[in-house]
């Protein structure tokens, strides 16, 4: 997990991992067939995520100057950093396919 450090590729991502089950945004599960509402700032990349995608749980975020932290009582921790590599990894396989 990435408590207090950054993951690397194929390390254990907590609240990232995959299968997603629940909307990072809402807690919504996924399998429920329609999309949660988000507000344009969410859609856009600029909220933390505020629910893990593992259990729904809501995590402890916290926002610093260089960042912010999430943190599921389950799951573990995941930073701004390990975030940004994560979205970009995603975009890249959609793109590939």
């Amino acid at each position: 997990m990435s408590i207090g450090g950054a993951a690397t590729e194929g390390e254990g991502l907590g609240p990232l991992a995959e299968p997603r089950l629940h909307c990072w945004h809402t807690g919504v599960l996924l399998s429920e067939g329609e999309a949660p509402a988000l507000s344009p700032n969410a859609r856009a990349g600029g909220e933390p995520p505020r629910f893990c995608g593992q259990c729904g749980r809501r995590m402890v975020v916290q926002v610093h100057p260089r960042g912010w932290s999430a943190t599921c009582s389950r799951h573990g921790s995941v930073d701004s950093e390990v975030w940004e590599r994560f979205v970009l990894q995603q975009k890249l396989r959609e793109t590939a396919q």
